[in-house]
């Protein structure tokens, strides 16, 4: 508008007539389709938005619902089963559980702990400039060094840097002066011995390598550490001291109904901050007449349909009377206002009844809920098609407008060639008549002498 008016010199100058003022009511006239077209546009872009606001609350809904799902391969109970193990005699063994850990009660003896070798070597007997072999019985380990000083701290240097799996240390002894003592790792596997034109007297042994022996349940089990992985699936075991005749007792028990409880809690969150975000943008307010954003829409009557019978529909599990298994059976009711409410002393006693049914049972109302919200929200999913159709009917709207504002320009171009047209007729018009009035004037001034 701005940019066509600067073309042209304001109206009604000439003629003295408000014409700048007829040519902007006469377009306000012309642009009454863009008017709706923007009303429109409002409107189409607030319910875009509105269902951006559903879809994040139900998206918020299915990933709850994932996390009662078990993973591949895993059971419901393991899924929420929070696992503790402990040695009874602590003295002789530490345990950690990992993954795939289950319950269970055993017999544990330890007979033998692993120990690494260890040699010494009195510094006399050092070639400071000689080469240091070590040789392994799986010669893939078998490493060489070449101190690079004269020093004996430059040996145990040159060893310890190659990181080869043996360390030297320093012993400053008494009368027998400093003396080299090399370890190696856990095991009779990294056993080795050390030669070479660097040693030049003999290689006393400290201590031989050795392996980790015990029993778990009476079956025997060898080790090449201490630390003892995958014996029991899921358990590493820390041996400390042996307990030879005197067995003690390893234990892996579980705890399910912390997690069950954290996966229920965040689900009824979810749930109702989704329905009332539905409440939300389907509300009306008789008072004010205002609406929410999505008042009347299919889509917000699907969405709330569908959660209401995902929370009814009937369970496939069943509990120890052979009934279905339902969300009350776990303290979780209904309420009026659509919400659901927890009832967390019902759902620990259940728990407590039975807790590989109610395991299995919060594993399916994550399925359940998972495939129902993926149908709103997924791809091709209800949510996602109204809204895409939306966007598709704005980018029309915004083509449909800019073709109207082009249109608006021209409109506007010969409204203001004509009323300058009429301007410069109208001032011409009052030209000649003030001449035509100076003229007649004159003459009756003349008649009058």
């Amino acid at each position: 508008m701005a940019s066509i008016q600067s073309t042209w010199s304001a109206l009604g100058t000439g003629s003295g007539l408000d014409l700048e003022g007829l040519v902007t009511g006469l377009m306000k006239a012309e642009r009454a389709p863009i008017d709706k077209l923007d009303k429109k546009l409002t409107s189409y872009n607030t319910k875009i938005s509105a269902l951006g606001t559903l879809s994040s609350k139900l998206s918020a809904l299915q990933t709850a619902t994932k996390n009662m799902k078990p993973d591949v391969l895993q059971s419901a109970l393991d899924k929420f089963g929070t696992y503790t193990g402990k040695v009874g005699n602590e003295s002789v063994a530490g345990v950690t559980l990992g993954s795939g850990a289950q319950s269970g009660s055993y017999s544990l003896e330890v007979t033998q702990l692993a120990q690494a070798q260890k040699v010494r070597i009195d510094g006399d007997d050092v070639n400071f400039s000689g080469q240091i072999d070590f040789s392994f019985a799986d010669s893939s380990k078998n490493f060489s060094v070449t101190p690079s000083g004269t020093s004996l701290a430059s040996v145990a240097n040159a060893i310890n840097q190659a990181g080869k799996g043996v360390t030297a240390t320093i012993v400053n002894g008494g009368n027998g002066g400093p003396q080299l003592i090399l370890t190696g790792e856990e095991g009779t596997a990294n056993s080795f011995n050390v030669g070479g034109t660097g040693i030049s007297g003999a290689v006393n042994s400290v201590q031989s390598a050795q392996n980790a022996t015990l029993e778990i349940d009476g079956i025997a089990i060898t080790s090449s550490s201490n630390k003892v992985k995958d014996v029991l699936e899921g358990v590493t075991l820390e041996l400390k001291a042996t307990n030879t005749g005197s067995p003690t007792t390893l234990s892996v028990t579980a705890e399910h109904g912390t997690k069950i409880k954290e996966a229920l809690e965040g689900f009824v969150k979810s749930f109702n901050d989704a329905i009332s975000s539905i409440k939300s943008l389907g509300s009306y307010n008789s008072e004010t007449k205002k609406s929410g954003d999505l008042n009347g829409h299919s889509v917000l009557r699907e969405a709330q349909g569908t959660l209401r019978n995902l929370v009814f529909q009937e369970s496939a599990i069943q509990d120890k009377n052979g009934d279905a298994m339902t969300l009350s059976k776990l303290g979780i009711t209904f309420q009026k206002d659509g919400t659901l409410a927890l009832d967390s002393d019902k759902l620990a006693k259940a728990i407590n009844d039975d807790s590989s049914k109610v395991a299995s049972f919060v594993a399916e109302i994550g399925t359940r809920f998972d495939t129902g919200v993926n149908k709103l929200v997924g791809t091709g999913g209800m949510v996602q098609s109204a809204s895409d159709s939306l966007k598709s009917s704005v980018s029309n709207l915004e083509e449909r407008k800019e073709a109207l504002e082009a249109r608006m320009e021209t409109i506007e171009a010969r409204y203001r060639t004509q009323f300058a047209a009429l301007d410069t007729l109208v001032a011409n018009m009052n030209s000649t008549s003030s001449y035509l009035a100076s003229q007649l004037t004159m003459l009756t001034s003349s008649r009058k002498k």
